[in-house]
């Protein structure tokens, strides 16, 4: 009840008033049954703008981190994953990540649709990485169709590390039913994972126009974060190879 009082009364008209988002292949999502939006991340808002360009409820896979933060914007912001269909998703890896892939699944036998992003976290430079392998796993466990969907412009509405979006339009396009039916016998198979996983991240790549990188996100993300100083701030690596060498640093030397 919430989450439509929500999308149909308040959050939802003021979005699409202040956004005007456009939308390309809505009829894409079938009316009924089960079904698996896989969609690209670019930004914080991917999960705000694609369900409201879908007539039915979708329930989100959303990083466990949104869930457990401490003090006044930690709880307001569970409270406002969970209002708006949200489950939280361990991305630890081994039995965390499976249980919370079983809460995704019990969505999609009950009929709901469920959102994923495969790539398991956002862009960190609007490219497009390599999808993680429990998308499929979803897909041929429950024997229901992938739909591929696209998100256009939100990096540019809310980049990596801005708290508030910016108003500009953005665009969501849902391309045509993935079936993997010739798969589902074996559903437990990491090649035959790995193979629809591509399939997927091929036709999000070919909807988005995004440059692909085959590398996982989550590894270029930990990657920047330890990158050595020298290359996040030539002058300051400079001017302490001077100091050490005795020179001077003021203005001028």
């Amino acid at each position: 009840m919430i989450y439509w009082v929500l999308k149909r009364i308040f959050i939802g008209p003021i979005v699409k008033l202040l956004f005007r988002p456009w939308v390309k292949g809505r009829a894409s999502v079938p009316d009924e049954g089960p079904a698996i939006l896989a969609s690209n991340h670019l930004s914080f808002s991917d999960s705000i703008f694609m369900p409201l360009m879908v007539r039915r409820p979708v329930v989100f896979l959303a990083k466990q981190e949104y869930f457990t933060g401490t003090g006044l914007k930690g709880w307001l912001t569970a409270a406002f994953f969970r209002l708006t269909n949200q489950l939280p998703m361990d991305r630890s890896g081994g039995t965390a990540s499976t249980a919370s892939l079983t809460a995704g699944a019990e969505v999609l036998r009950q009929g709901g649709l469920l959102g994923i992003y495969p790539e398991g976290t956002r862009s960190p430079d609007a490219r497009m990485y390599r999808g993680k392998v429990g998308v499929a796993r979803l897909a041929l466990e429950t024997r229901v169709p992938v739909v591929p969907v696209a998100m256009i412009g939100t990096d540019k509405v809310q980049p990596i590390g801005q708290r508030f979006p910016s108003i500009r339009r953005v665009g969501v396009i849902f391309g045509q039913p993935l079936d993997f039916s010739e798969y589902y016998d074996r559903a437990d198979d990491r090649d035959v994972q790995r193979i629809v996983t591509d399939r997927i991240m091929q036709e999000l790549q070919r909807l988005s126009g995004q440059e692909y990188v085959d590398v996982y996100a989550a590894t270029v993300k930990a990657q920047l974060a330890a990158k050595p100083e020298t290359e996040a701030a030539p002058g300051d690596a400079k001017r302490k190879r001077r100091k050490r060498r005795g020179e001077g640093t003021t203005a001028g030397a």
